[in-house]
Protein backbone atom coordinates (compact mmCIF):
# COMPACT_ATOMS: atom_id res chain seq x y z
CA UNK A 1 0.00 0.00 0.00
CA UNK A 2 1.26 3.50 -0.53
CA UNK A 3 0.81 6.58 0.52
CA UNK A 4 -1.82 7.71 -1.68
CA UNK A 5 -3.92 4.03 -0.99
CA UNK A 6 -3.57 4.14 2.84
CA UNK A 7 -6.98 5.38 5.00
CA UNK A 8 -7.28 9.13 5.98
CA UNK A 9 -6.99 9.29 9.75
CA UNK A 10 -8.93 12.50 10.30
CA UNK A 11 -7.01 12.49 13.84
CA UNK A 12 -3.56 12.59 12.34
CA UNK A 13 -2.01 16.10 11.84
CA UNK A 14 -0.97 15.41 8.49
CA UNK A 15 -4.34 13.82 6.84
CA UNK A 16 -5.90 17.32 7.74
CA UNK A 17 -6.73 19.24 4.86
CA UNK A 18 -5.59 22.53 6.85
CA UNK A 19 -2.10 20.87 7.74
CA UNK A 20 0.64 22.76 6.39
CA UNK A 21 2.51 20.68 3.39
CA UNK A 22 5.06 18.00 4.39
CA UNK A 23 3.64 18.46 8.07
CA UNK A 24 3.71 15.58 9.93
CA UNK A 25 2.61 14.20 13.09
CA UNK A 26 4.67 15.38 16.31
CA UNK A 27 6.19 13.17 18.95
CA UNK A 28 5.12 12.84 22.21
CA UNK A 29 8.31 13.94 24.50
CA UNK A 30 8.46 12.09 27.28
CA UNK A 31 9.91 13.36 30.69
CA UNK A 32 13.54 12.48 30.81
CA UNK A 33 14.14 11.64 34.59
CA UNK A 34 11.54 9.39 34.19
CA UNK A 35 13.03 7.26 31.47
CA UNK A 36 15.25 4.66 32.36
CA UNK A 37 18.91 5.28 31.81
CA UNK A 38 19.06 2.42 29.63
CA UNK A 39 16.51 3.70 27.48
CA UNK A 40 18.74 6.37 26.22
CA UNK A 41 21.69 6.81 23.67
CA UNK A 42 24.80 8.80 23.90
CA UNK A 43 24.42 11.87 22.10
CA UNK A 44 26.39 14.95 21.55
CA UNK A 45 22.98 17.18 21.69
CA UNK A 46 21.87 16.15 24.98
CA UNK A 47 21.98 18.45 27.92
CA UNK A 48 19.63 17.05 29.98
CA UNK A 49 21.33 14.05 32.25
CA UNK A 50 18.91 14.25 35.07
CA UNK A 51 18.11 10.99 34.28
CA UNK A 52 21.83 9.70 35.65
CA UNK A 53 22.87 12.59 37.45
CA UNK A 54 21.86 14.40 40.94
CA UNK A 55 20.77 17.64 39.46
CA UNK A 56 19.70 18.71 42.82
CA UNK A 57 23.16 18.98 43.89
CA UNK A 58 24.44 19.34 40.87
CA UNK A 59 22.45 21.27 38.45
CA UNK A 60 23.91 20.93 35.06
CA UNK A 61 20.59 22.06 33.30
CA UNK A 62 21.43 25.66 34.75
CA UNK A 63 25.31 26.89 34.27
CA UNK A 64 24.17 29.78 36.46
CA UNK A 65 22.78 28.10 39.55
CA UNK A 66 24.00 29.07 42.47
CA UNK A 67 24.32 25.84 44.25
CA UNK A 68 26.55 24.77 40.79
CA UNK A 69 28.72 28.01 40.62
CA UNK A 70 29.68 27.32 44.30
CA UNK A 71 30.72 23.82 43.76
CA UNK A 72 32.73 25.25 40.64
CA UNK A 73 33.96 27.67 42.36
CA UNK A 74 35.58 25.21 45.28
CA UNK A 75 36.52 22.51 42.66
CA UNK A 76 38.71 25.20 41.29
CA UNK A 77 40.14 26.36 44.27
CA UNK A 78 40.90 22.46 45.23
CA UNK A 79 42.64 22.24 41.99
CA UNK A 80 45.00 24.61 42.52
CA UNK A 81 46.03 23.71 46.17
CA UNK A 82 46.27 20.40 45.78
CA UNK A 83 45.96 19.39 41.75
CA UNK A 84 42.65 17.37 43.11
CA UNK A 85 39.18 17.79 43.01
CA UNK A 86 36.07 15.30 43.97
CA UNK A 87 32.16 15.96 43.50
CA UNK A 88 30.83 13.50 45.72
CA UNK A 89 27.51 12.17 45.03
CA UNK A 90 27.67 12.69 41.26
CA UNK A 91 25.62 9.77 40.06
CA UNK A 92 22.06 9.25 41.22
CA UNK A 93 22.15 5.86 42.91
CA UNK A 94 19.64 4.00 40.45
CA UNK A 95 22.02 4.98 37.90
CA UNK A 96 25.51 4.06 39.85
CA UNK A 97 23.48 0.84 40.39
CA UNK A 98 23.35 0.90 36.39
CA UNK A 99 26.73 1.98 35.75
CA UNK A 100 28.12 -0.79 38.12
CA UNK A 101 26.21 -3.44 36.56
CA UNK A 102 27.75 -2.08 32.90
CA UNK A 103 30.87 -2.08 34.41
CA UNK A 104 30.98 -5.72 35.70
CA UNK A 105 29.55 -6.96 31.94
CA UNK A 106 32.06 -5.11 30.18
CA UNK A 107 34.94 -6.79 32.30
CA UNK A 108 35.38 -9.51 30.56
CA UNK A 109 36.26 -7.24 27.62
CA UNK A 110 39.44 -6.10 28.99
CA UNK A 111 42.89 -6.25 27.95
CA UNK A 112 45.09 -7.19 30.03
CA UNK A 113 49.04 -6.54 29.97
CA UNK A 114 51.81 -7.07 32.60
CA UNK A 115 55.33 -5.15 32.11
CA UNK A 116 57.49 -3.26 34.32
CA UNK A 117 57.37 0.34 33.16
CA UNK A 118 59.12 3.12 34.85
CA UNK A 119 56.58 6.46 35.97
CA UNK A 120 57.57 7.88 32.38
CA UNK A 121 56.96 4.72 30.50
CA UNK A 122 60.24 5.04 29.04
CA UNK A 123 63.13 2.86 27.97
CA UNK A 124 65.99 2.16 30.33
CA UNK A 125 68.99 4.19 29.64
CA UNK A 126 71.69 2.66 30.81
CA UNK A 127 73.96 5.89 30.45
CA UNK A 128 71.89 6.64 34.08
CA UNK A 129 72.71 6.73 37.58
CA UNK A 130 71.34 3.26 39.24
CA UNK A 131 69.83 5.22 41.49
CA UNK A 132 67.97 7.31 38.93
CA UNK A 133 64.38 7.39 39.32
CA UNK A 134 63.93 6.42 35.36
CA UNK A 135 65.70 3.15 36.02
CA UNK A 136 63.12 2.34 38.53
CA UNK A 137 60.45 -0.15 37.07
CA UNK A 138 57.67 -1.61 38.46
CA UNK A 139 54.97 -4.22 37.74
CA UNK A 140 52.16 -2.72 36.64
CA UNK A 141 49.25 -5.21 35.50
CA UNK A 142 45.75 -3.70 34.24
CA UNK A 143 43.15 -4.03 32.32
CA UNK A 144 41.02 -1.61 29.68
CA UNK A 145 38.01 -2.08 28.12
CA UNK A 146 38.44 0.88 24.99
CA UNK A 147 36.08 2.96 23.88
CA UNK A 148 35.18 1.41 20.68
CA UNK A 149 33.91 -1.88 22.62
CA UNK A 150 31.13 0.25 25.15
CA UNK A 151 27.84 0.32 23.91
CA UNK A 152 25.82 3.68 23.17
CA UNK A 153 23.83 2.87 26.10
CA UNK A 154 25.80 2.44 28.60
CA UNK A 155 26.00 5.35 31.68
CA UNK A 156 29.33 6.51 31.23
CA UNK A 157 29.25 6.47 26.97
CA UNK A 158 26.04 8.98 27.97
CA UNK A 159 27.95 11.04 30.06
CA UNK A 160 31.02 11.46 28.18
CA UNK A 161 29.63 12.75 25.11
CA UNK A 162 26.75 15.04 26.47
CA UNK A 163 27.44 18.61 26.42
CA UNK A 164 26.15 19.32 29.92
CA UNK A 165 29.19 17.06 30.98
CA UNK A 166 31.96 18.82 28.89
CA UNK A 167 30.65 22.34 30.35
CA UNK A 168 30.76 21.47 33.65
CA UNK A 169 34.77 19.95 33.01
CA UNK A 170 35.76 23.01 31.07
CA UNK A 171 34.41 25.09 34.08
CA UNK A 172 36.03 23.50 36.59
CA UNK A 173 39.12 23.43 34.40
CA UNK A 174 38.74 27.53 34.10
CA UNK A 175 38.77 26.35 30.32
CA UNK A 176 37.03 28.39 27.58
CA UNK A 177 35.37 24.90 26.17
CA UNK A 178 36.66 20.98 26.12
CA UNK A 179 36.27 18.16 23.61
CA UNK A 180 36.01 14.49 23.30
CA UNK A 181 38.85 12.68 22.19
CA UNK A 182 39.62 11.88 18.53
CA UNK A 183 40.77 8.83 19.43
CA UNK A 184 39.16 5.67 18.79
CA UNK A 185 40.58 3.77 21.66
CA UNK A 186 41.51 5.72 24.40
CA UNK A 187 38.91 8.69 24.22
CA UNK A 188 36.57 6.88 27.29
CA UNK A 189 37.85 3.84 29.30
CA UNK A 190 37.03 1.22 31.75
CA UNK A 191 40.01 0.40 33.96
CA UNK A 192 39.87 -2.77 35.50
CA UNK A 193 41.88 -3.93 38.22
CA UNK A 194 41.14 -7.73 39.55
CA UNK A 195 42.40 -8.89 42.95
CA UNK A 196 46.40 -8.65 43.18
CA UNK A 197 46.85 -6.18 40.72
CA UNK A 198 47.99 -2.42 41.55
CA UNK A 199 48.94 1.00 39.40
CA UNK A 200 52.24 1.89 40.73
CA UNK A 201 53.79 5.58 40.43
CA UNK A 202 53.36 7.49 37.22
CA UNK A 203 52.26 10.39 35.38
CA UNK A 204 49.66 10.74 32.48
CA UNK A 205 50.24 12.35 29.34
CA UNK A 206 47.34 14.78 29.38
CA UNK A 207 47.43 17.70 31.92
CA UNK A 208 44.03 16.26 33.55
CA UNK A 209 41.84 13.57 33.60
CA UNK A 210 37.99 12.98 34.72
CA UNK A 211 37.52 9.96 36.37
CA UNK A 212 34.56 7.98 38.37
CA UNK A 213 34.80 4.72 40.53
CA UNK A 214 31.87 2.29 39.56
CA UNK A 215 32.85 -0.74 41.50
CA UNK A 216 34.97 -0.60 44.67
CA UNK A 217 37.02 -3.75 45.79
CA UNK A 218 36.61 -5.24 49.18
CA UNK A 219 40.20 -3.81 50.44
CA UNK A 220 42.93 -1.90 48.80
CA UNK A 221 42.84 -0.12 45.48
CA UNK A 222 43.24 3.34 46.92
CA UNK A 223 44.44 6.40 45.03
CA UNK A 224 47.39 7.82 45.99
CA UNK A 225 48.87 10.77 45.15
CA UNK A 226 51.66 14.15 44.92
CA UNK A 227 50.48 16.98 44.27
CA UNK A 228 52.55 18.86 41.56
CA UNK A 229 55.86 17.63 42.59
CA UNK A 230 56.95 18.22 39.08
CA UNK A 231 56.04 21.03 37.25
CA UNK A 232 56.90 22.55 33.24
CA UNK A 233 59.79 23.84 34.37
CA UNK A 234 60.80 20.58 35.82
CA UNK A 235 61.22 16.60 36.75
CA UNK A 236 62.06 17.12 40.21
CA UNK A 237 63.97 14.04 39.87
CA UNK A 238 65.51 13.83 43.63
CA UNK A 239 62.06 14.31 45.21
CA UNK A 240 60.28 12.05 42.86
CA UNK A 241 62.92 9.44 43.29
CA UNK A 242 62.47 9.32 47.28
CA UNK A 243 58.90 8.66 46.42
CA UNK A 244 59.29 6.20 44.46
CA UNK A 245 61.75 4.18 46.55
CA UNK A 246 59.70 4.66 49.70
CA UNK A 247 62.05 7.30 51.15
CA UNK A 248 59.53 9.55 51.48
CA UNK A 249 56.32 8.91 53.13
CA UNK A 250 55.06 12.32 53.77
CA UNK A 251 54.45 13.84 50.40
CA UNK A 252 51.86 11.13 48.98
CA UNK A 253 48.84 11.59 50.01
CA UNK A 254 46.08 8.82 50.28
CA UNK A 255 42.27 10.07 48.71
CA UNK A 256 39.06 8.27 49.53
CA UNK A 257 37.48 7.71 46.54
CA UNK A 258 33.22 6.24 46.58
CA UNK A 259 31.72 4.69 43.67
CA UNK A 260 29.60 7.62 42.03
CA UNK A 261 31.97 10.12 42.85
CA UNK A 262 33.40 12.30 40.00
CA UNK A 263 37.05 13.51 40.01
CA UNK A 264 39.52 15.71 38.60
CA UNK A 265 42.74 15.21 38.72
CA UNK A 266 45.73 17.15 37.13
CA UNK A 267 47.47 13.67 36.57
CA UNK A 268 50.61 15.32 34.53
CA UNK A 269 52.62 17.11 37.01
CA UNK A 270 50.85 15.09 40.18
CA UNK A 271 53.04 11.43 40.65
CA UNK A 272 49.91 9.09 41.68
CA UNK A 273 49.17 5.32 41.97
CA UNK A 274 46.50 2.95 42.79
CA UNK A 275 47.75 0.45 45.92
CA UNK A 276 46.83 -3.43 45.59
CA UNK A 277 43.43 -4.73 45.26
CA UNK A 278 43.15 -7.07 48.11
CA UNK A 279 39.95 -9.43 48.76
CA UNK A 280 37.83 -11.21 45.73
CA UNK A 281 36.03 -8.43 43.43
CA UNK A 282 37.84 -5.98 40.80
CA UNK A 283 37.80 -2.12 41.02
CA UNK A 284 36.22 -0.35 38.21
CA UNK A 285 36.93 2.98 37.34
CA UNK A 286 35.62 5.02 34.29
CA UNK A 287 38.13 7.22 32.52
CA UNK A 288 36.92 10.38 30.87
CA UNK A 289 39.96 12.14 28.37
CA UNK A 290 39.14 15.48 27.36
CA UNK A 291 41.49 18.31 25.52
CA UNK A 292 41.49 21.12 25.10
CA UNK A 293 41.27 21.29 21.37
CA UNK A 294 39.24 18.65 18.57
CA UNK A 295 41.03 15.72 17.34
CA UNK A 296 43.30 14.67 20.03
CA UNK A 297 45.17 11.10 19.31
CA UNK A 298 46.91 8.95 21.69
CA UNK A 299 50.88 8.51 21.14
CA UNK A 300 51.40 4.69 18.93
CA UNK A 301 53.99 3.25 21.67
CA UNK A 302 51.69 3.55 24.30
CA UNK A 303 48.47 3.13 22.81
CA UNK A 304 49.74 -0.29 21.87
CA UNK A 305 51.26 -0.78 25.55
CA UNK A 306 48.22 0.10 27.31
CA UNK A 307 45.71 -2.03 24.61
CA UNK A 308 47.27 -3.96 22.71
CA UNK A 309 46.87 -2.74 19.91
CA UNK A 310 46.09 0.34 17.46
CA UNK A 311 44.20 1.87 14.64
CA UNK A 312 45.12 3.74 11.46
CA UNK A 313 43.60 6.97 13.59
CA UNK A 314 47.10 6.30 15.62
CA UNK A 315 49.14 5.76 13.13
CA UNK A 316 48.21 8.64 10.69
CA UNK A 317 48.84 10.55 13.70
CA UNK A 318 52.46 9.50 14.36
CA UNK A 319 53.07 10.43 11.38
CA UNK A 320 52.03 14.05 12.17
CA UNK A 321 53.33 14.37 15.91
CA UNK A 322 55.42 17.34 17.18
CA UNK A 323 57.15 17.08 20.51
CA UNK A 324 56.32 18.45 23.89
CA UNK A 325 55.36 22.12 24.78
CA UNK A 326 56.26 21.78 27.90
CA UNK A 327 59.89 19.60 27.45
CA UNK A 328 58.56 17.16 30.26
CA UNK A 329 58.83 13.14 29.59
CA UNK A 330 55.59 11.04 29.25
Amino acid sequence: MTDDDRPIDADNPADREDAPMGTTAAATQPDIASKPAQQWLADAERTDLSALVDTQRYPLHDADDPRLQAEIARVREDLDREGCAVLRGFLRPDALEQARQEGRDLSAKSYYASRRVNAWFTRDDATLPESDPRRIFMERTSGFVTRDMIPADTVIQQLYVSPAMKRLVAACLDEEEVFEYADPFAGLVQNVLPPGTEQPWHYDTNEYIVTMMTDIPDNGGEFQYCPNIRTPAGENYDGVGAVIRGEDETTPRTLLLRPGDLQLFKGRYSLHRVTRVGGDRERHTAIFAYSQQPGVVGRLERTRQLYGRVSEAHIEAEKRREGRADGLLD
